[in-house]
């Protein structure tokens, strides 16, 4: 079972219907459709993806809703737990060291750290800060698409920036998504495995990028939203249903009706047996 947990949203739900069936095709089941924020939140703030959408999607297909915020500001934190209950996933995008220390320790949870691999950042990432958000269950994520399909400098952008997060993190914790925006800059899940062992991961790391710590985060992400504190979640233990208990006036009162309405059925039975029996003595 294959993951692409970052596929942006677009108003133009033609490419947008055209990219989700491509990937069903190279075989993804489970798709997550980002939307992108930045700057202060605001305090009505809804979900643009619409419930459902607003076109047939492949059956085999289960699809999820993510935000993306980019976090520039320190200082722009204090509503990001309320993001989680508008969508399926929560992922951040720090810009500068100190909102990525920021967010790999003292964030509220969230589900994704999602690093712009086609820009060139002024430092270098720190295996002891990366490593305690893997241990938080926060996992890092590395987009292909933009480097791809971008100029020479944002493809070595990615190389080096991949290669230097799978260094620090030591393999561990890493999702390999797309951010495609349309259905050319999609890859097969074994094109991408190949991406990774390219970026110095191993194989069997490669695939769990697409499968195993793709389906964490999902289930991570499904679990913080229904649970108590991730820990605890309350479930239906098959409990046998009340029987609702009738007043004992109204018991009697219903049973004396049904002897009634019997009593009268059999009577009008009667009648019209004698009526038949009547008539052939006459003839």
């Amino acid at each position: 079972m294959f993951y692409d947990l970052n596929v942006p949203y677009t108003p133009n739900h033609t490419e947008l219907q055209r990219t989700l069936a491509f990937l069903a095709e190279l075989g993804y089941n489970t798709v997550a459709l980002s939307v992108n924020l930045s700057g202060k939140l605001p305090a009505d703030f809804t979900s643009p993806i619409p419930s459902p959408l607003h076109f047939p999607t492949p059956p085999n297909l289960h699809i999820l809703t993510r935000c993306t915020l980019t976090l520039s500001d320190p200082s722009q934190n204090h509503r990001i737990a309320s993001l989680s209950t508008h969508y399926s996933l929560l992922a951040i995008r720090p810009t500068c060291e100190k909102t990525l220390q920021q967010t790999c320790l003292s964030l509220p949870p969230i589900d994704l750290i999602s690093l712009d691999c086609t820009l060139r950042y002024p430092f270098y990432f720190r295996q002891k800060t990366l490593l305690a958000a893997v241990e938080k269950g926060i996992r890092f994520e590395i987009c292909y698409s933009p480097g791809i399909l971008g100029t020479g400098e944002a493809r070595r952008n990615l190389i080096g920036n991949a290669t230097q997060l799978v260094r620090a993190t030591r393999g561990r914790g890493i999702v390999v998504s797309s951010e495609a925006m349309r259905a050319l800059a999609c890859r097969g899940p074994w094109d991408v495995v190949n991406l990774g062992v390219g970026w110095g991961m191993g194989k069997e790391r490669a695939v769990e990028a697409l499968q195993r710590e793709a389906r964490g985060v999902v289930v991570g992400a499904e679990m913080r939203r229904r649970s108590y504190r991730g820990v605890v979640d309350v479930v239906f233990g098959g409990e046998k249903p009340v029987e609702e208990v009738e007043p004992k006036g109204e018991k009697g009162g219903k049973r004396k009706e049904t002897e009634k309405v019997v009593k009268e059925l059999k009577r009008k039975a009667d009648e019209s047996v004698d009526a038949e029996a009547v008539g052939k003595y006459a003839e």
